[in-house]
């Protein structure tokens, strides 16, 4: 069942301008909130998991970006559908999704419902540490056979980003990711209020179309590179990472430890490397 497309709103506004006000109309981004909910082989019901805020539309997508970068899920034959849910007679408001595991695919639903919740400004909690990574079996990626991106076109990857996010035209305020290729191309952009809720999307089509891993991919997003946006990409295997703003200290001990590419502040033709240089510049060293 496919959601109805519509992810912005019209609100009234106050419109102030060189000393005189007047009433007009907005266009904002549309967000609200969507519940997670798995179901494992055999079940009568779902189980929720977390609560994002989000904006509407690739709702199985998001979902299924979510599960794989919590470690739920691993391939796509894990899950037999993705559902929009409702309770009784309410009507179909379609902010619950629910994904209907395989036989045999284990989930320890405690921990989940004890240890993620997320929403459109926070990203996902309950990461402790490096150290956890390791032991739920993520490795540093290999330089062989990775993408290799030349530094005018990893430059440019914010604006050809930013030329793909129709729904920022309209709203001017909803972040923007997707995934490039060694040749710079961007094959489609994923728009939300949720930064992580973009990335997840991005990733989840990706993982839907049996695309995974992305060793031959760089994952651009619209805002900051965080601890959570940088793990999402390690989740899918993705080489790099380059952002418009900064890093934080986290994502880039992350980044150094698993051998992502990192690059922040990407704009006006410029960006700062921090980790992975190796996939970028023409001489090693990171300096």
């Amino acid at each position: 069942m496919a959601r109805p497309a519509r992810s912005t709103a019209r609100v009234p506004v106050h419109r102030y301008r060189d000393g005189a006000v007047r009433r007009s109309r907005d266009t904002v981004s549309l967000e609200e909130p969507l519940e997670i909910r798995v179901r494992p082989a055999g079940a009568t019901a779902g189980v929720a998991i977390a609560i994002t805020m989000r904006t509407p539309g690739e709702d199985f997508e998001l979902v299924a970006g979510f599960l794989l970068t919590e470690g739920v899920i691993a391939a796509p034959r894990e899950v037999l559908e993705f559902t929009y849910c409702r309770s009784g007679s309410e009507p179909q408001e379609y902010n619950v999704v629910e994904a209907r595991l395989a036989p045999g695919v284990g989930v320890d639903l405690d921990r989940l419902s004890r240890n993620v919740f997320t929403s459109s400004s926070c990203g996902v909690c309950g990461k402790a540490s490096l150290e956890a990574l390791e032991l739920d079996g993520c490795a540093p990626l290999p330089d062989e056979g990775t993408l290799r991106l030349d530094p005018e076109r990893l430059a440019a990857l914010p604006d050809l980003l930013r030329d793909g996010q129709s729904d920022f035209d309209r709203t001017g305020g909803i972040h923007a990711a997707g995934l490039a290729d060694a040749r710079g191309a961007i094959a489609r952009v994923h728009e939300d209020v949720g930064r992580h809720n973009a990335v997840d999307k991005a990733i989840g089509t990706a993982f839907l179309d049996g695309a995974l891993p992305l060793g031959d991919r760089a994952l651009v997003v619209s805002g900051r590179a965080s601890f959570e946006i940088v793990q999402k990409a390690l989740a899918g295997g993705v080489a790099a990472v380059v952002a418009v703003g900064a890093p934080s200290s986290l994502a880039v001990d992350l980044a150094r430890r698993f051998n992502v590419t990192l690059a922040g502040f990407t704009r006006g033709g410029g960006f700062n490397l921090y980790a992975g240089a190796q996939r970028v510049l023409r001489t090693d060293g990171e300096g």
